[in-house]
């Protein structure tokens, strides 16, 4: 149950943190370049874009600061990537229900990285 509530804690507070469109800004990269940072061809996460695009600036926020090393950052993609494609290999109620529990834990890992390393995502 603790783990639960902390997974869904940390998507709560990931949904306040400040996250840029998909497009990127003047001082965040777009979704393509966080992807093309590691040199594998971009993802297309359909529905779910923004989503691992809020994961991915998170864990680029950590990387950039150096919380992060950027192999880890290339492996938290790779990882990503690799069980969207499993999911969208073979839709349906279970995968996509092993999809979204895998995918929350991810993004809490990347939320708890940028938070390692952010002072703005820590209350005082």
């Amino acid at each position: 149950m603790l783990l639960v509530s902390g997974v869904l804690g940390a998507a709560l507070l990931a949904g306040c943190v400040g996250t840029p469109s998909l497009d990127g800004t003047a001082r965040a990269p777009s979704f393509s370049a966080l992807q093309g940072m590691c040199g594998a061809s971009p993802v297309d996460y359909g529905a779910d874009a923004q989503s691992v695009y809020s994961a991915f600036y998170d864990a680029y926020v950590a990387e950039r600061r150096g919380g992060l090393s950027k192999e880890r950052f290339c492996a938290f993609q790779v990882v990503i990537a690799e069980r969207y494609r499993a999911y969208r290999a073979n839709p349906g109620p279970e995968t996509q229900s092993a999809w979204a529990n895998f995918f929350l834990d991810q993004r809490a890992r990347a939320l708890s990285w940028r938070a390692a390393v952010d002072p703005t995502l820590r209350a005082g």
